[in-house]
């Protein structure tokens, strides 16, 4: 096994992933330029209250930007800098756009329309650069849809997993049996095409179908392919709850994944699900710090809600029916043999999340259904919860938001330095647009969970260390410009379980690769994003 600092994810030399010409250009200081007169910048941020992303605490300074780079951080009057345009940001936060490591952004992304592609939900947070592919659904030519994005110009910078569900599901399909040597090859190669297009790492979702019916040895496997190429492994636990192996023990698996395969381990939207765990998250902590002290590397997650959000077939029904496909699953519904025994495993996983009363519906093919929940469908229909749930399931599924998770578990979650934000931003939860305002408004200015400071180092410069994206994710001289200016006092989310998608507010300015994706408050239609590839450790 590599030693612990062969783990420990870096942030390499400016040097190594600038480019010469602004390299040399950063390599004039301030005092060299001012003897030859002003120095130019395209943008400067004139007195704003800097937080630069590194939990250092936030002073008043300037920021410059020329072309896509941060360019000067300081007194820009005492070092003579001018610039084409220039932002007063007094009594404003100026920070790294934030990094936001698990969205289901993909189909936005890929949209063939240019207003969807801005992924104007995530600008108006303040988040610049978005991570896809979770939960074990990204892609494999991870190189096509770099290319894709930046020709046809996404709001955003975006960066992908190669996943699991995808490579699994391309080779096995949705049965549930073990892939054979040959099988096992073909998928190793996938991965192994992934990163070497750029890919993070190995995503997984292992508990959703047909992901659940691998073994820990078939995840390891493949996770080496991701190791030997300097990625992470980002799992959606096999269980947050106790349909299964239980919380500890889905977060001992992806311990134990990470150990095999020698790669940092990477837990997506860490919770303690249902009334089955509330009150593990110390438990699950105090695994985490013992993986830690063994020289481990393990970060997660976390969104600032009690509901999470999913379809009501991932929701309720137990895997086992859902082996072969909608064709199979279908099949069993109507079949009277396996009738008693599915209602028996559906009521029990209807009780882990708080009864019908607390599945909301936020999505799917019939639109009558949005915004009630299951209890209110079940009573209008003059009918049982789950065989209501059945029949929506039969008519083609909906998506819920289910209200099951602790507010001590969440904050006890957030406190801990290795937790970061993260959205996993679906379409009918609000979270999606109100994630990093919430967190902000709730947790550091009302409950004082955390500090600003702290907010913006995990939901920025953490992240992009931990993904391993270079010059990402703080306000230094050669890094990105990134750059967002907020208001605190009016940042705010907007976004409700009854309107999902209102934009939020409160971020002034959002600057992408040295663009200004919102002006003053508004959107400006830029597309600078770009796709972002791993960086080498």
């Amino acid at each position: 096994m590599r030693s612990s600092s062969t783990l420990r994810p870096r942030v390499v030399s400016v040097a190594s992933v600038v480019a010469t010409a602004v390299t040399l250009a950063l390599a004039t200081s301030p005092q060299d330029a001012q003897a030859q007169g002003s120095i130019r910048a395209d943008l400067l941020i004139r007195g704003g209250s800097v937080i630069d992303g590194t939990g250092a605490p936030a002073r008043r300074a300037d920021v410059a930007i020329t072309g896509d780079r941060i360019t000067f951080v300081g007194d820009a009057r005492r070092e003579r800098i001018e610039a084409t345009r220039t932002i007063d940001a007094s009594g404003l936060v100026v920070a790294p756009g934030f990094i936001d490591p698990h969205t289901h952004t993909y189909g936005d992304l890929q949209s063939d329309r240019a207003e969807r592609r801005t992924n104007a939900a995530y600008l108006m947070q303040g988040v610049t650069t978005v991570v896809t592919g979770n939960d074990g659904g990204g892609p494999v030519d991870v190189g096509a849809h770099m290319t894709r994005w930046e020709e046809g110009g996404i709001g955003t910078n975006a960066a992908l997993f190669v996943g699991f569900g995808t490579v699994r599901g391309t080779v096995l399909g949705m049965r549930s049996n073990a892939p054979d040597s040959a099988q096992l090859a073909t998928m190793r190669g996938m991965v192994a095409r992934g990163m070497s297009e750029g890919a993070l790492g190995l995503s997984t979702g292992l508990y959703y179908a047909p992901q659940s019916y691998s073994t820990s040895e078939e995840v390891s496997a493949l996770a080496r392919e991701a190791a030997t190429r300097g990625g992470v492994y980002d799992s959606h636990l096999r269980d947050e709850s106790s349909y299964t192996v239980g919380l500890m023990g889905a977060v001992r698996e992806a311990l134990r994944i990470g150990r095999e395969a020698e790669l940092p381990v990477h837990i997506a939207h860490i919770k303690a699900l249902g009334v089955d765990v509330w009150g593990e998250s110390d438990s699950v902590i105090a695994l985490i710090a013992r993986a830690h002290g063994e020289g481990q590397v393990v970060t997660a997650d976390q969104y600032p809600y009690t509901a999470s959000g999913t379809s009501i077939g991932a929701a309720l029904l137990p895997r086992w029916a859902e082996a072969g496909g909608r064709d199979s699953l279908r099949a069993r519904i109507t079949n009277p043999e396996y009738r008693d025994r599915l209602v028996a495993d559906m009521q029990n996983n209807m009780r882990r999340r708080g009864g019908a009363k607390s599945l909301l519906i936020t999505g799917g093919s019939d639109r009558a259904l949005v915004g009630k929940t299951l209890d209110d469908i079940a009573r209008a229909r003059n009918a049982d919860p789950i065989l209501t749930a059945l029949e929506i399931v039969m008519a083609g599924g909906a998506g819920v938001a289910s209200f099951n998770m602790n507010e001590d578990d969440i904050a006890q979650f957030m406190r801990q330095p290795w937790v970061m934000t993260g959205s996993d931003g679906s379409d009918g939860h609000p979270r999606k647009y109100g994630t990093y305002p919430r967190k902000i408004q709730q947790y550091v200015m009302g409950k004082k969970v955390l500090t600003l400071e702290q907010m913006v180092q995990r939901s920025s410069r953490d992240v992009a260390v931990a993904l391993h994206m270079g010059q990402r994710g703080t306000l230094a001289p050669g890094w990105f410009a990134d750059v967002i200016v907020m208001d605190t006092a009016r940042v705010a989310e907007r976004a409700t379980y009854e309107q999902p998608e209102l934009l939020a507010e409160g971020m002034q300015f959002v600057i992408v690769n040295g663009q200004l994706a919102v002006s003053d408050g508004k959107l400006t239609g830029a597309r600078a994003g770009r796709g972002v590839r791993r960086v080498a450790p």
